[in-house]
């Protein structure tokens, strides 16, 4: 039963919301930044952590992968609706913010590999 996991999804979802509506306003920005995003990452986050802490069973964890999975079609649907031509066509704050955020993400691949890696078993 796949219906394991949602509350945890759900909790990560609002959390992400929340942060992404707290960035929009210090930003001045009327949105959210990046609030299904953030979601996602904590989601992931905390998915691995509970695993780590052996804080859910298996059938819960299975829930969580299962969700986990369908949330990154959600986040491509949702960013196909965004009007990108008027983004472009507004100046060159898109496309910085594009490539700087590209690029930060890209500099916390090495960093996250190192917090998060799982020690191998001899």
């Amino acid at each position: 039963m796949k219906i394991y996991g949602v509350a945890v999804l759900a909790a990560c979802y609002l959390s992400g919301q929340l942060l992404g509506e707290a960035l929009g306003y210090v930003f001045a920005f009327d949105g959210n930044i990046g609030g299904v995003g953030f979601g996602m990452l904590f989601l992931i986050l905390l998915g691995d952590f509970m695993k780590r802490k052996q804080w859910i069973d298996t059938e819960s964890e299975s829930g969580i992968y299962f969700w986990s999975g369908m949330y990154i079609p959600v986040v491509v649907a949702m960013s196909s609706i965004q009007n990108v031509q008027a983004a472009l066509t507004g100046g060159w704050v898109a496309l910085v913010v594009g490539i700087v955020g590209t690029l930060f993400c890209f500099a916390l691949i090495p960093l996250l590999s190192k917090w998060f890696a799982v020690p191998k078993e001899d």
